[in-house]
């Protein structure tokens, strides 16, 4: 089974054959970050690889655990205060202004299949043995608020599809004033972020730089991913090249403003977390509401950036992708005018008959008015050239 849960440890192992993802219970309560990356063999507990103890100049938020302190535990989604002073994943307001959360693990289910993300583009699968989806769920006993994490994993693929949903069972209306996709945390800095920025005309040039102490970060506050800046992300090991060395994706489905960043903390350890830009953002969430966030992607390759590459590619192509042409190459646009003046195969005219008429009959007219619209502005006293020679004649003949 690809979601396998230690009862007693209180551990939950997601893998399949490329990818091991370890969750588990905090002793206060909240949810921490084990172990991200190559498969491992799985055993009955992980807790081997905690790194708590004795630190200067710490707080410790739990008197029977005086090394336990949340500013230097790994955590899976980790909120505002209570010792941790990093970027956190969320920041829910309540009434009296106060931004501290205490969201402690109630529950959790692990079904077949992947849920729908009602008003969002998401991943889905068609059969339910496609993959398995763990939701834990996390209540705050003050403000009654809770919190869904749902994390899917794919067979065959090494890609982890994650979202959170709040919700407001309380009595107070509250202020969701930041709700990340995706958090997670890794032991060490030992990384090289690749993020893909341009402009119009020469989008996706890659841009890479070690991570360092402190925070590097890519975002977008033009209500669109644009040409400018994407919401895909690379982190890969230095010595990661096209067909070896490890390397980390993580790609937002999402297109509106959004963020994507990487904190290293004083002991090297690095947050990476992704989602909708929390600048200028801000959702009431009044009794009974709820949030949901945008999905993200992560997916983990131990062959290189190819292997990243065609992981994340198979499941955009064949499990995000949908209707009539997500399987058939589309038609493209000088394909479309073309068939259209000169006639398209029988075997194709058959085909188009039968399934997507409608589809092909609008793109071809959207051809014909593209060059219709062409025409106009290009012929002889037309918008652009009628705008060159107007420029022209204030100009005078020295111009």
């Amino acid at each position: 089974m690809p979601i396998i849960y230690h009862e007693q440890a209180e551990e939950f192992h997601l893998c399949n054959d490329t990818l091991s993802y370890i969750i588990y219970a905090l002793p206060n309560g909240h949810l921490g970050q084990l172990y991200c990356g190559k498969r491992l063999r799985d055993r009955a507990s992980f807790t081997h690889r905690m790194g708590n103890g004795c630190r200067p100049v710490t707080a410790t938020p739990m008197q029977e655990h005086p090394y336990f302190s949340l500013e230097f535990a790994m955590q899976e989604y980790p909120c505002f205060g209570s010792t941790d002073y990093r970027q956190p994943a969320f920041e829910l307001v309540q009434e009296n202004g106060s931004s501290i959360s205490d969201f402690r693990l109630i529950d959790h289910k692990i079904y077949g299949g992947k849920p729908e993300l009602e008003g969002l583009p998401h991943s889905y699968t068609e059969d339910d043995s496609e993959a398995t989806t763990l939701e834990l769920t996390l209540r705050d006993p003050l403000t009654q608020a809770e919190l869904t994490l749902y994390y899917t994993i794919f067979e065959g693929m090494g890609v982890l599809a994650r979202s959170a949903r709040f919700r407001n069972g309380g009595s107070q209306t509250l202020r969701l004033e930041r709700a990340m996709s995706l958090s997670v945390d890794f032991p060490d800095h030992d990384f090289e972020w690749v993020q893909f920025s341009g402009a119009w005309g020469r989008e996706r040039a890659p841009k890479v730089r070690p991570l360092e102490m402190g925070v590097t970060a890519v975002e977008s506050m033009r209500g669109h991913s644009s040409p400018h800046q994407n919401p895909f992300v690379i982190l890969k090991r230095p010595n990661a090249d096209e067909n070896s060395g490890e390397v980390y994706g993580f790609s937002l489905v999402y297109s509106g403003n959004f963020l994507a960043q990487a904190e290293v903390d004083t002991y090297d350890v690095t947050r990476f977390t992704m989602g909708i830009n929390p600048r200028q953002f801000c959702w009431k969430l009044a009794p009974g509401e709820s949030f949901q966030t945008p999905e993200a992607l992560m997916t983990y390759s131990g062959a290189g950036m190819n292997g990243m590459s065609q992981s994340l590619h198979k499941l955009l192509q064949t499990r995000v992708a949908r209707g009539y042409w997500r399987d058939r190459p589309p038609p493209g646009a000088a394909e479309q005018l073309g068939g259209h003046r000169h006639g398209v195969h029988r075997g194709e005219r058959a085909e188009h008959r039968q399934k997507g008429r409608g589809g092909r009959r609008e793109a071809v007219r959207a051809g014909r008015r593209l060059v219709r619209q062409a025409h106009r502005v290009l012929r002889p006293g037309g918008l652009v050239r009628g705008q060159i020679q107007a420029a022209q004649r204030r100009q005078g003949p020295g111009g």
